[in-house]
């Protein structure tokens, strides 16, 4: 099968590798369809690492993926040959205190599709994942909209830490992906809530208008957090850094009222960022991260599904197996508009 590899910053060797043997037990074996390009890809495409997560060559990465099951492992029940599935990357131990305290997320020995030193990635023509990993879908979701379940997945997540009232007044900073799946998941479940989003990209600010904002601004070209209290004078209940900039969380902090939370979901570049610690601590103000999404992959499926979330016009470009380098390179620069990048592995069997 063909496989993609980084082999250095910036590098990508398209290979051919044996397919992977019969699934385990528990296992599937996939034949991949589609695969979203993620920020977190960037980080290990430009920089090599995520924190103490540093890329050994080569690597394949790649983990919003899409695909159908070719064989199954004889103890698997719930799923059958031929079915489309999405795919939670996060394969949990199961054992620990943290998956038996219904957070699997941050299981203690916890193994990611394309994680340096846990697994290889999606960006392959088969793979083989865990059953339990694999979530049927309806025809209605095709393989675009099925790849794209795993980061509005997290933008649900971070919706529901956010635990948003009726009414809610609320920030979001940086609208590509994440930040968009964000912003399509408070408009499902708190319809009436009152939304600000800055962005400095001119193609993204328009996204974020189109998915339900009621108001967005250019910190480059205005005051924002001046703008937005002006409009909101108390402050708001909470506030999304989806950027993952020391900018963004600075930009976050005074917009928030007493006791109103952070939620910080942006990866950043940097291994430590800083915060007014008079601010937050006059103000009570909680701050809060994301890690992944916690059980909500089904009710993602759901979203898209029922057609209250429509992500389609969030999938802006398309790319074969051999223009990775390409796709990579325009997610990287944010260029043209990119905002979702797909890669197309296969179609069909």
């Amino acid at each position: 099968m063909k496989a993609a590899y980084l082999t250095g910053l910036r590098q990508v060797e398209i290979r051919d590798v044996p397919r992977p043997t019969a699934p385990g037990p528990r296992d599937v074996l996939l034949r991949v369809h589609t695969v979203g390009v993620c920020g977190s890809d960037m980080h290990y495409y430009t920089q090599g690492r995520i924190g103490p997560q540093v890329v050994q060559y080569p690597h394949i990465i790649g983990h919003e993926c899409s695909g159908t099951i070719l064989e199954m492992g004889r103890e698997v029940r719930h799923l059958n040959v031929g079915q489309r599935v999405a795919v939670d990357p996060l394969v949990p131990c199961g054992r620990c205190d943290q998956c038996r305290g219904g957070r699997r997320h941050t299981c203690r020995d916890q193994k990611f599709l394309g994680n340096p030193g846990q697994l290889a990635g999606a960006l392959v023509e088969y793979l083989v994942m865990p059953a339990e990993c694999c979530f049927p879908v309806p025809d209605a979701l095709d393989d675009d909209l099925t790849a794209f379940v795993e980061p509005l997945s997290i933008g649900l997540y971070t919706a529901r830490l956010g635990r948003l009232e009726p009414g809610a007044r609320v920030g979001i900073i940086g609208s590509g992906p994440i930040g968009l799946s964000t912003l399509l998941s408070i408009r499902a479940e708190v319809p009436d809530a009152k939304v600000y989003v800055t962005e400095l990209i001119a193609e993204r600010r328009a996204a974020a208008r189109s998915c339900g904002a009621d108001w967005t601004g250019n910190p480059q070209s205005e005051d924002v957090v001046a703008r937005i209290l002006d409009l909101e004078p108390l402050g708001l209940d909470a506030v999304f850094e989806c950027a993952g900039e020391q900018g963004a969380i600075d930009q976050g902090f005074p917009l928030l009222q007493p006791g109103g939370a952070l939620i910080i979901v942006g990866i950043p570049e940097l291994d430590r960022v800083s915060f007014d610690i008079n601010l937050a601590r006059r103000n009570e103000l909680r701050i809060l991260n994301v890690r992944r999404q916690n059980e909500c992959v089904a009710p993602a499926i759901e979203l898209l599904a029922s057609g209250r979330v429509n992500v389609r016009p969030l999938v802006t470009h398309h790319f074969c197996l051999e223009e990775i380098p390409q796709a990579f390179n325009l997610v990287a620069a944010r260029r043209d508009g990119v905002l979702k990048a797909m890669i197309s592995v296969a179609r069909g069997d």
